[in-house]
């Protein structure tokens, strides 16, 4: 078993597998590993008592150490497959942690826009007596009031059920989507529901310039471009 830190507890899964983007998480972006941003943000973040790199690679696991995460233990590699989802592997790394963890914070590498402030936010927001879970979310850019489906026939069916595409987008109730950049919850509560998903989570707003979550090389270039607009001013897109 592994010493706890402190009480709240940050994990960044991060699996040396990758089939949209080889090798993803070692990749390099705007001058480091894709890995180093989320390390050097959770690090940057106060109140955070201990970041955790979960892992089965071990060159992933040196390089989270390089970058300051700590890696106490490499995962097995049946909590490395495709199918285990990234709260599996937070609920694994809570169950090799001695000590009381207060918050789970869950952290993915493929976020690497996101800022501490946004951490802080879910985290303040579990601070709350109602709050079991606080996850960060965006504002989609079209309601779902407005999408549909297309059966088999190519015609067109209300998503929603109801037809309310005559509707200015002002009438509309402003929709949210979880952006996959951060999760927080209280580590008994998440150890149970297994989902940081419930009638107690709280949504955390943040910003479509910081919400992109890599998924596709063209998810890459649109981030490394984002970055360095933030760092350097306007910089074209990397050809490759």
């Amino acid at each position: 078993m592994i010493v706890k830190k402190g009480k709240y507890l940050a994990v960044i899964p991060a699996r040396g597998g990758s089939k949209g983007i080889p090798r993803k998480n070692l990749k390099p972006f705007c001058g480091k590993p894709l890995l180093a941003w989320t390390i050097e943000t959770a690090l940057a973040t106060p109140g955070l008592d201990q970041v955790i790199v979960s892992t089965e690679d071990a060159e992933i696991a040196e390089v989270a150490r390089q970058y300051g995460a700590d890696v106490p233990f490499l995962r097995p590699a049946k909590w490395a497959e495709d199918d285990v989802s990234a709260t599996e592997a937070l609920l694994h790394a809570l169950r090799m942690v001695q000590g009381c963890v207060q918050l789970a914070v869950l952290l993915q590498p493929t976020s690497p826009l996101r800022l501490p402030e946004d951490i802080l936010a879910c985290l303040e927001a579990c601070g709350e007596e109602e709050v079991k879970a606080a996850v960060s979310v965006a504002a989609t850019g079209k309601s779902p009031a407005w999408m549909y489906a297309l059966g088999d026939n190519g015609l067109l069916a209300p998503l929603l059920g109801e037809d309310k595409s005559e509707l200015q987008r002002q009438q509309l109730p402003k929709a949210y989507v979880p952006n996959g950049a951060v999760y927080v919850a209280r580590a008994g509560w998440l150890s149970q529901s297994r989902s940081f998903f419930g009638p107690q989570t709280r949504g955390c707003v943040m910003p479509p310039e910081r919400s992109l979550d890599i998924d596709t090389p063209l998810d890459f270039q649109l981030a490394e471009w984002l970055m360095r607009e933030r760092l350097h001013g306007s910089t074209p897109l990397s050809p490759t």
